[in-house]
């Protein structure tokens, strides 16, 4: 067997060793746990933040109208989604699919389901167009998400959407969603201690297996080597 992988650990060891006295001491200093990195200063923590709510905060001055949307759309856009939004092949569709969502295979688009004109224009701006995320301005995105609205009959075709009247647009279902109450309702259900003795006055049996029919009583139709109850 060769020594050269042996020396190489060996010596990488020693480094760490070497190393580990002044880690303790960056580490005494305040420099951290491992006396590694530092906090992060406001501004790096704005650059990473970029995050828009439902009701407009995070959102950048800026505006753009269809006919502006349109032209970009089509651009960057409609090679997956085609000129209407309607889909091309396995690429989503983004309008359409009103009326769907009680169907068997819905048509969640942005139209038929998105409840929040925030998650559009945030996703545009974040993650559009693909293989080219981050490089549209904020008028851009605000011309595509008005041509997406275009799309979906929400707004008329001399539309201009901004930062100002964000929060005056009605997404069609934004009254089919609940809000989620768990951590009042439920959470505090399951972090009390738990009863380990006593916990019920009586056991009672309130249901069979043969009444929930978990087991197949006819093996007609089972597959050739599965057997049921004889």
């Amino acid at each position: 067997m060769s020594k050269f992988p042996l020396d190489l650990s060996l010596r990488a060891a020693a480094v760490l060793l070497a190393g580990g006295g002044a880690w303790a001491q960056d580490a005494d200093s305040g420099a951290g746990p491992f006396g590694l990195g530092r906090e992060a200063l406001p501004e790096e923590i704005a650059a990473w933040d970029v995050k828009v709510l439902p009701d407009g905060r995070g959102l950048p001055d800026g505006s753009g109208d269809v006919a502006m949307g349109e032209e970009l759309f089509i651009d960057y856009c409609a090679a997956c989604h085609g000129d209407f939004a309607e889909g091309i092949d396995n690429w989503p569709s983004l309008a359409g699919g009103e009326g769907t969502l009680d169907h068997d295979r819905p048509e969640k688009t942005v139209g038929s389901y998105w409840p929040y004109l925030s998650t559009v224009w945030d996703y545009v701006h974040r993650s559009m167009p693909y293989g080219q995320a981050q490089t549209l301005t904020p008028d851009e995105t605000y011309a595509l998400t008005a041509y997406i609205l275009y799309s979906n009959m929400i707004v008329d075709d001399d539309f201009v959407l901004s930062k100002e009247n964000f929060t005056e647009v009605q997404m069609p279902n934004a009254d089919g969603f609940i809000e989620d109450d768990r951590p009042e309702t439920e959470y505090p259900l399951f972090s009390q201690e738990p009863c380990m003795e006593n916990c019920k006055d009586n056991v009672e049996i309130t249901r069979h297996a043969s009444v929930l029919d978990v087991t197949p009583d006819d093996t007609s139709e089972a597959p050739e080597g599965v057997g049921g109850l004889d």
